[in-house]
């Protein structure tokens, strides 16, 4: 029986300390993969419940204003943060909606709309650096993955990369990480 996106979270809450083989569900087409070893990350937003819908002001046709994110259980070790979301229904090798590295592991969050001081923010699928969100389309919702990862030193990522290339340079060097889905 295969986990849903819900339950690996509710089980790595529970579990934070444990080490845990990656794991590519069927559900995600082996993109939401999950570092070998972490440690929980509790990542929340008030605006939208984990596999809720995003506001219409977090969409790229709505107001296009990031999300308010908050987050919990970052590990000792960890001397930066960086935040990757990306639409896991798009076509792989896609651009990221928003890329942030080098965030002071000390913050325990990011407000709505608000810059990232000290940090470096990516090129995102439009082509501008910080976020660009969604567009939302009549249909069956997109899902969209937000990810932070506690990285145990500074991490060189390109300004122009793709999301799975991110992706893939911060699952293996993460020592923590934390998953928050969204849909619009």
């Amino acid at each position: 029986m295969a986990l849903t996106p819900r339950q690996i979270g509710d089980w790595l809450r529970a579990h934070p300390t444990e080490a845990v083989a990656r794991t590519r569900q069927p559900y995600d087409n082996g993109r939401l993969g999950y570092p070998r070893t972490m440690t929980g990350i509790d990542l929340r937003s008030p605006a939208f419940a984990d596999h809720g819908h995003l506001p219409r002001r977090h969409a790229g046709n709505g107001d296009n204003v990031s999300p308010p994110l908050s987050w919990s259980g970052i590990p000792r070790e960890a001397s930066e943060l960086a935040l990757l979301c990306e639409s896991v229904d798009a076509p792989p090798g896609g651009r990221p909606l928003w890329l942030v590295t080098g965030i002071d592991p000390r913050r325990t969050g990011l407000e709505a709309g608000t810059g990232h001081p000290g940090s470096h923010v990516h090129r995102n699928g439009y082509g501008d650096n910080g976020w660009g969100g969604p567009i939302a389309s009549p249909g069956e919702p997109h899902r969209y993955v937000f990810r932070l990862y506690a990285l145990p030193a500074p991490v060189s990522i390109p300004h122009d990369v793709t999301a799975d290339a991110a992706r893939e340079v911060l699952d293996d060097q993460s020592v923590g990480h934390g998953t928050l889905v969204g849909r619009c």
